[in-house]
C-alpha cells in the first residue's frame, strides 16, 4: 500500500501549500461573515468583552515575538528566530478562533467619539484590515519555506525577502489592530450590536 510523505510534498510544492492554507483561512473568515454559519455559540455583550480583551493580548503577544524574531535573525540567531516566528504564528492562529467565536456569536461594536478621531480610526482599521489580508499567503509561504527548509537551504530560496514582507506588514496590522481596540474599548465609547435576536 502505497503512503503518501506529506512534509516532502509541503517542502517541494510551498506555492500549492500556501495556496490551500490560504484559501482555507479566507473561507472560515468569510462564512462566518456573509454566511449565519450555525457552528457558533450565542454571546451576551458579557461574553463578548472578555474575547475581545483576549485577542488585543494575543495580538500584543504575537507583536513582541515578530519583533523578537526579527531581531535575533538579524544578529544570526536562528533558532531563537525560528521558535519567535513559530511561536507567533501559534498566537495568530489561536487569535483566529477567539476572533471568530466572537465575530460568529457576539455581534459588533461601533466606535462613538469626535469625528476626527472617528475618521482616524476607520482609517486605521481599515488598513488594518487590508494588512490582514494580504498578510496572510505571505506570511504562511514564508512559514512553510522556514519549516521545511534547513538554514542553508533557506539561504538559497526567497525565504529572508518574503520573510520581511511578512514581518513588516504582521507587524503593522497588528500594532494598527491594538490602537483601534484601545480607541474603541478604553479611550472612547462604543454601542453594542449583538448577534442574538431580543426576545418578544
Amino acid at each position: 500500500m502505497a503512503t503518501v510523505d506529506v512534509s516532502g510534498l509541503i517542502r517541494r510544492r510551498p506555492g500549492e501549500t500556501t495556496a490551500a492554507l490560504t484559501i482555507v483561512g479566507y473561507a472560515l473568515v468569510l462564512g462566518t461573515f456573509l454566511l449565519d454559519l450555525p457552528i457558533y455559540p450565542e454571546l451576551t455583550p458579557g461574553q463578548v468583552n472578555p474575547l475581545t480583551h483576549a485577542i488585543a493580548v494575543i495580538n500584543a503577544g504575537a507583536t513582541v515575538l515578530l519583533v523578537a524574531g526579527w531581531y535575533w535573525i538579524r544578529r544570526g540567531r536562528v533558532r531563537l528566530h525560528r521558535r519567535a516566528m513559530i511561536g507567533a504564528f501559534a498566537l495568530i492562529l489561536l487569535f483566529l478562533v477567539v476572533y471568530l467565536l466572537r465575530v460568529g456569536g457576539g455581534g459588533e461594536k461601533y466606535f462613538v467619539g469626535p469625528d476626527p478621531v472617528y475618521y482616524a480610526y476607520l482609517a486605521m482599521l481599515a488598513v488594518h484590515v487590508i494588512l490582514s489580508i494580504v498578510a496572510v499567503p505571505v506570511v504562511v509561504y514564508a512559514l512553510v519555506l522556514g519549516l521545511t527548509h534547513t538554514p542553508a537551504e533557506l539561504e538559497r530560496t526567497v525565504h529572508a525577502r518574503i520573510g520581511r514582507v511578512a514581518a513588516g506588514t504582521w507587524i503593522l496590522s497588528l500594532v494598527l489592530g491594538i490602537v483601534t481596540y484601545l480607541l474603541l474599548n478604553h479611550v472612547y465609547d462604543y454601542t453594542f450590536a449583538s448577534a442574538i435576536a431580543p426576545v418578544s
